[in-house]
């Protein structure tokens, strides 16, 4: 993905935080990352920085394309970047989360594992979750898991042998009620254990599993008139309601649900897909339909688009969120919100269709623009070379030698103003001993263009031989031996002072130096 690609979309990536992907030319996810300022994010990785890590540089070369989704906070582009990560593995997220400045959260495979922040991953039973980018985020997490479940801090051996023997002592984070003392065996396995499996489902987002484990807690607690260890249980609950309550991103309470919305243009329509598992958004996706003459049965193309989207990206939910009724497959049920989370997913869907419009619409007008420049240009280049066709396919050829020997040639392809790379082709001269350029452009272009024409390809309609007038000459014989040399214009440049020539004519032509055509040409050679 290059800089220009990006400046033609740059405006059209909104300043709100959300989650971006880099995608390949096969839509497949090469990276996945979260932004507070999506727009202030995405443009840090095009630009003149040289402190780029290398492996950053490569992996935006790769892309072909970006896609961003837009969340209500910053919290939960964080949750919606891990949701993803974990699904789809992207590559460049595994190479870059090896990087330091990346965390992991690791539950100790030992008796009475400790849970704490690494940068290491050991494959020695323990179980690790992340990576985590940012360190805030990482803060938050086990600040809450330690005053939900205390848990113990110590590296003691804390087997049954040295238990049993008294070997180990409580420490001040008893005393302070940040750990129940396993230690000393004021603690059972089972009881620490218990705990440590809530921790796994808060970091695994299984939030109703958790509140479902606290409310049973409470309720025990108080039918055994533990009042006061029953209001302690309440204060905890609330302080991981708080934590997950605010986020669209992950709510448990939803559980598995599809979330569509439409939007039309005059020749299109774009439908956005949401798809949400076990409370987590894992996929958004937005679908272009190419309406049909008066066409505007916005509610038909929804129902029309929704079987085709949920069997491509495997869906089995049998709720829809839509933003009204439309006729679905039988077995399935229509939601359409009006208020609460069901409408929050609703409205963000529609948000997601929003800026997905308005980047399409930019990138048609960068599209056109382009397009009207690469005429410009190409009709002026036509108008200077008084050329019958418009140039639209050109091709230059180059020789040069390698020490003095080894003589080799390339053909440089332009197609619609804008560099064919695919269609370059790099030539070992065959039949010329020594540095014979004439001889060497004789050969080149007689290969070139035998082959096309045994394959049947198309012609270029310009030809620009990058030397004087003995190479054009040279060029000029093979094309005569063809038979192709009046299909076709063909040109010599001189590689000083941009004198181009053409065949037969002493007199060589002068091309303004600020002309589009020229920098063109300069360009091709």
């Amino acid at each position: 993905m290059t800089t220009e690609h990006y400046k033609a979309i740059a405006d059209t990536i909104p300043r709100q935080p959300g989650v971006y992907r880099f995608m390949d030319e096969k839509d497949t996810i090469l990276y996945v990352g979260k932004a507070k300022d999506l727009r202030s994010r995405v443009s840090s990785y095009f630009g003149e920085r040289r402190d780029r890590a290398h492996k950053t540089r490569v992996m935006v070369k790769n892309a072909g394309y970006l896609e961003f989704t837009v969340v209500e906070t910053e919290a939960d582009a964080l949750l919606l970047e891990n949701t993803l990560i974990k699904k789809y593995q992207p590559r460049y997220n595994v190479m870059l989360r090896d990087d330091k400045s990346y965390s992991y959260i690791c539950i100790k495979n030992e008796r009475f594992p400790r849970v704490f922040i690494t940068r290491r991953v050991i494959k020695d039973g323990s179980t690790y979750f992340g990576p985590y980018t940012s360190k805030y985020r990482i803060k938050i997490i086990l600040e809450l898991i330690k005053r939900l479940f205390p848990l113990r801090t110590c590296h003691y051996n804390l087997s049954r042998e040295n238990i049993e023997a008294g070997k180990v002592k409580v420490c001040l984070e008893y005393h302070i009620k940040n750990c129940m003392g396993p230690c000393e065996g004021l603690e059972s396995e089972e009881e620490y254990n218990d705990k440590i499996n809530q921790v796994k489902n808060i970091l695994k987002g299984n939030f109703g599993a958790v509140k479902s484990h606290f409310k049973g807690v409470m309720e025990k607690l108080a039918e055994n008139l533990e009042f006061e260890r029953a209001q302690q249980m309440k204060e905890k609950l609330s302080a991981f309601e708080d934590y997950q309550a605010k986020s669209t991103v992950v709510n448990p309470s939803i559980r598995d649900v599809d979330v569509f919305s439409i939007a039309s243009e005059e020749k299109e329509a774009y439908v956005n897909y949401i798809k949400v598992v076990n409370g987590a958004i894992i996929h958004t996706h937005t679908q272009e339909l190419v309406k049909n003459l008066d066409d505007d049965d916005e509610p038909g193309l929804l129902a029309y688009a929704i079987p085709i989207i949920r069997e491509r990206f495997n869906s089995i939910s049998r709720d829809v969120i839509l933003p009204y009724e439309v006729q679905l497959e039988e077995g399935l049920q229509a939601i359409v919100p009006k208020i609460g989370d069901k409408r929050k997913l609703l409205d963000l869907s529609e948000k997601n269709l929003k800026y997905y419009m308005l980047q399409k619409q930019k990138q048609r007008a960068s599209q056109t623009r382009k397009q009207t420049s690469a005429e410009r240009i190409l009709r002026t280049l036509q108008q200077d070379l008084q050329m019958d066709a418009l140039p639209l396919h050109l091709e230059c050829f180059d020789n040069s030698n390698i020490q003095g020997s080894h003589p080799v040639a390339s053909c440089v392809v332009f197609k619609n103003a804008k560099p064919s790379k695919k269609d370059y082709r790099h030539f070992n001269i065959k039949t010329v001993t020594g540095p014979d350029d004439f001889a060497s452009m004789k050969e080149v272009v007689h290969r070139r263009y035998r082959r096309l024409i045994d394959e049947g390809d198309t012609l270029p309609q310009l030809i620009i031989i990058d030397g004087g007038k003995g190479q054009l000459s040279a060029a000029v014989e093979s094309l005569e031996a063809l038979g192709i040399r009046d299909k076709v214009t063909v040109i010599g440049i001189a590689k000083r002072l941009e004198e181009i020539f053409f065949p037969g004519d002493s007199i060589p032509l002068y091309i303004d130096k600020k002309s589009e055509s020229l920098k063109l040409i300069q360009q091709a050679r």
